[in-house]
């Protein structure tokens, strides 16, 4: 018998949330194959196989929360083919309890002159309904899909997520909302509907008021013509695309300007360790993502060392792995500095919040025409954008903040500079 262990998942994450069941018991695994992922506070992990065999049992149901080195399932030898029992999840062993017991057959079969005796499960459990994982009545009431009408291939015939998720993508008759999803009238009268935080969204809520709390938070703001920009990406997008197979967005050019703006504002490239300033010297720029679960900020490494063609690269590769919850540890941590993009949602002006623990964060927004005054006689509409820039208070002072943002303005509004900026 082979013991699937929560692994190792980083120095200061001790525990996860079983998030999806990749193999179901009486499946055929192999070595290296994934068998379950785990939700942790910064990115979902995928658990392997050390060994090949069959997944015989799940000691944790998906939504269980689950510590490091902790056995969570087992594989046994030989081929798949659903003879494999599941262990039932606490939260099913309870309901269990509370009804009925579950009954057991025998059968006796002759393989090669051998007497076998087989045990197979059922549920006795009328009336009951189905049985399903945590996370599939989560999904399923959040749906408002009859688990009773969805197929599973389980040998226990338990739902799982993917079950529901596959039976929400058939084309069908629109199914009727069981009643025990409908919201429940609060003390008021008025219905509400409870969701459970995530693990993920749990973390960012704790670091965000942890930020606030902690920090001597101001902004300051700042508007950039993005008239010269525009041109310039509207002129070389055609040959950027061809040479390096992505397209030239604004991001890459806020990314060099900012990279340039720290080299001259040091103490904005930093962060508090008791009572000193760490100054960073690398150039490693977070990027604010937003992904399922919430906002996430993987980091583009050696900004300073990339061409602009690199980073926009680096940006949609990072983008797509948030999206798809592929993001892994390295991707996220060791940042010194970030940028975030209101404007791709519409955002006219906000006060970004600092994403611990760096001193500062970048702020850009929508791009809108406003009317500029080009001297005392005459005003052009230009596409002008808002962009704020927080800091923390005890370490940069005003001076250095605004004068950073002016350095931002400059580059952007004429980004020949960038092209001599070491």
């Amino acid at each position: 018998m082979i013991e699937i262990k929560v692994p190792e998942l980083a120095e200061s994450i001790t525990e996860g949330t079983v998030a999806t069941w990749l193999k179901q018991p009486g499946d055929q695994v192999e070595k290296g194959e994934a068998i379950v992922e785990l939700e942790t506070d910064k990115v979902n992990i995928e658990v392997p196989a050390d060994e090949a065999g069959v997944l015989e049992e799940q000691l944790a149901g998906e939504g269980d929360t689950v510590q490091v080195g902790d056995v969570i399932a087992r594989l046994g030898s030989g081929s798949g083919g659903g003879t494999a029992v599941a262990t039932k999840t606490k939260t099913e062993n309870a309901t269990e309890t509370k009804t009925e017991a579950p009954t057991e057959k025998k059968t006796e079969s002759v393989e090669e002159g051998k007497k076998v005796e087989k045990r197979e499960e059922h549920v006795a459990s009328p009336g009951k309904g189905p049985i399903a994982t945590p996370a599939a009545r989560k999904l399923a009431r959040e749906k408002g899909i009859d688990l009773s009408a969805v197929q599973t291939n389980d040998p226990m015939g338990r739902i799982n997520v993917h079950d529901v998720s596959k039976h929400e993508d058939k084309p069908a008759v629109k199914e009727q909302k069981p009643a025990a999803s409908t919201p429940q009238p609060a003390a008021s009268g008025k219905e509400e509907e409870r969701i459970k935080m995530t693990r993920r969204r749990q973390t960012i809520a704790n670091r965000l008021v942890e930020v606030q709390q902690t920090a001597a938070m101001l902004t300051t703001f700042n508007e950039v013509d993005m008239s010269a920009v525009m041109a310039l990406r509207k002129r070389r997008q055609e040959k950027f695309v061809k040479d390096n197979d992505v397209k030239l967005g604004f991001m890459s050019f806020f990314t060099k300007a900012a990279v340039a703006a720290l080299k001259r504002m040091p103490y904005l490239n930093a962060e508090i360790q008791g009572n000193e300033i760490v100054l960073k010297k690398y150039y490693d720029i977070g990027i604010a993502v937003s992904a399922p679960d919430g906002l996430v900020v993987p980091v583009v490494r050696e900004a300073d060392r990339k061409n602009f063609g690199e980073i926009e690269k680096d940006i949609l590769h990072l983008a797509d792995k948030a999206r798809n919850n592929k993001l892994g540890l390295s991707d996220l941590t060791g940042g010194t500095f970030t940028i975030t993009n209101g404007g791709v949602f519409g955002s006219l002006l906000s006060t970004p919040i600092l994403n611990g623990p760096q001193v500062a964060i970048l702020g850009m927004h929508s791009i809108q025409l406003r009317p500029v005054a080009i001297d005392a006689d005459t005003m052009e509409n230009r596409p002008m954008m808002y962009v704020a820039l927080s800091y923390d208070h005890r370490i940069v002072d005003g001076r250095e903040a605004v004068t950073f943002l002016k350095h931002i303005k400059d580059m952007i509004e004429d980004p020949e500079q960038l092209l001599f900026e070491a």
